[in-house]
């Protein structure tokens, strides 16, 4: 993020993306967008963000093509977020911890984003695994779609909001990492750029979780940078700004997904660190 400035280009190769590309929805199109991004913004932005939803919908080739951009992003020197919201529990949460954040697991980027719905406990053997392999976790907190609040704003009877909980499960387990001295640790929440003062007004404590802060929401969704400053306020440094169709959509060119992308990075720059320029 320091180095490149901090943006998350996500990798949502969607049928609408497909064929404004001029790519057919199938596996030979999903792989050379996706590899087409990987490509154009390496060096640009300090993160790539594939969506699994959009590989599984092609069955094992798909899949084969995520391993494929796991494997190229670590090649050119990008973090990469798989984003697949997993969460389950006992041996099948371990089971996604493996596939997810085992060591040698093809799908296995360098953090992977999760659902804390089933309870944040749930989420355990994910975090060990995640740990013991350096990698991080994400976990949903404050999400911008309208179905979210039913839950994530629930207050239970101490008048605790569910997102404030799950902000407050993070800081626990990013303690240890806290009291060694460590800028940040390896749980991170997902709250949306788009969301307005719901953090401060349900009272999460955004700038103890001690994590990472990935924000969707940036650009096509609605949210620009100075939003990212009234969202995340005192812990907009924590920030790693995700956007995936305002960048996408200056495709299939490489050059210009550069440029859109090195922009982004950019003004996502100022808004949080208050620094202009770019590393990239």
């Amino acid at each position: 993020m320091a180095a490149h400035g901090p943006l998350c280009v996500g990798i949502d190769p969607s049928p609408a993306l497909l064929a404004s590309w001029g790519l057919s929805d199938d596996v030979s199109g999903l792989e050379r967008f996706s590899r087409t991004v990987v490509e154009a913004v390496a060096g640009a932005c300090a993160a790539v963000k594939p969506q699994a939803a959009f590989f599984e919908r092609h069955g094992s080739r798909g899949v084969a093509v995520l391993e494929q951009v796991v494997a190229d992003a670590r090649a050119a020197g990008l973090l990469c977020v798989v984003d697949a919201k997993r969460g389950d529990i006992g041996s099948t949460m371990a089971a996604y911890a493996d596939a997810f954040a085992g060591e040698g697991s093809p799908l296995a980027g360098d953090a992977v984003t999760a659902s804390p719905y089933l309870g944040f406990g749930s989420l355990d053997p994910l975090m060990e695994v995640a740990e013991r392999t350096g990698r991080g976790v994400f976990v949903l907190a404050l999400t911008s779609n309208p179905e979210g609040a039913s839950v994530q704003h629930a207050r239970d009877a101490d008048g605790l909001a569910t997102a404030a909980a799950v902000a407050r499960a993070a800081a626990q387990r990013n303690a240890a990492a806290r009291e060694a001295g460590a800028p940040l640790g390896s749980v991170g929440l997902v709250v949306g750029a788009t969301t307005g003062s719901a953090a401060e007004r349900l009272g999460l404590d955004l700038a103890a979780v001690h994590g990472p802060l990935l924000a969707p929401g940036i650009g096509a969704q609605g949210a620009g940078p100075a939003d990212l400053e009234r969202v995340f306020g005192g812990a907009r440094g924590a920030v790693l700004a995700s956007s995936s169709r305002e960048v996408l959509s200056a495709g299939p060119s490489v050059s210009a997904l550069r440029e859109t992308a090195v922009r982004s990075a950019d003004a996502c720059r100022h808004a949080l660190v208050g620094e202009a320029g770019h590393a990239g």
